[in-house]
């Protein structure tokens, strides 16, 4: 039976830490990135970070999972002691408050991803569905943002007159439609889309500019101006 070898003992180039410091964050799987903030295995379970680390996504279903299993869930896993679960809930918790900083009032809009890292704390875990209204001024700035409606989303509920009220008081010169899919799936629904073109319809009649419509699911989006669909 082969000995037990820490990641230490590993190649450099394949070791999680050096591959970060070398590739960039991004060229690191979930496993490798959640290695690094456990920092070592167990030797007595015979299990390195990337053991552990691998371990805790299959678990509880990856990321998310983890994210959402409490302290309890976590420390049934074995070798997942205090420490490794105190490490885990800061980083995410430190994710998730550098996600949910707020869009302020007048700063600009540069892309779709600006919108969804905006909206995806608040939105990607969202059991009802959701839709906003994002009011914007002749240089793409914003004004501020208005929740139209609750629940499923439908023409009843989304109707022109309810979403380009706000956009009259406000004078707003332009718009982006946001809403979530409790799902976690952002692509769009047959609804989506027909709502979506209705109020691109009225929003050309008024001459108020829609610059997209952007969908949030969980840890992705869907946007109708990447997409071409506006």
């Amino acid at each position: 039976m082969p000995s037990y070898q820490t990641i230490k003992d590993w190649p450099e180039e394949d070791r999680p830490r050096e591959k970060l410091l070398g590739k960039g964050a991004q060229a690191l799987s979930d496993a490798e990135l959640l290695a690094i903030i456990l920092r070592n295995g167990s030797a007595a379970a015979g299990a390195s970070a990337l053991d552990h680390a691998r371990l805790l996504l299959n678990r509880f279903g990856g990321l998310k999972g983890v994210d959402e299993a409490s302290v309890g869930e976590l420390s049934s896993v074995k070798g997942i002691g205090p420490a490794k679960i105190a490490g885990i809930k800061a980083c995410l918790e430190l994710a998730r408050r550098i996600a949910g900083q707020k869009w302020q009032a007048g700063e600009p809009l540069r892309s779709s991803e600006d919108v969804y890292r905006h909206f995806r704390e608040s939105l990607g875990r969202e059991k009802r569905e959701l839709f906003y209204v994002v009011l914007l001024n002749n240089k793409n700035r914003k004004i501020r943002e208005v929740k139209i409606s609750e629940g499923s989303l439908t023409a009843s509920l989304v109707h022109p007159r309810e979403v380009y009220n706000p956009v009259i008081r406000e004078s707003a010169a332009a718009v982006i439609f946001v809403h979530n899919h409790p799902s976690g799936d952002p692509a769009p629904s047959a609804e989506d889309i027909d709502i979506t073109r209705r109020l691109k319809e009225v929003g050309d009649v008024m001459g108020v500019r829609v610059l997209d419509h952007v969908v949030i699911g969980y840890e992705r989006f869907f946007s109708f101006s990447d997409k071409g669909m506006l």
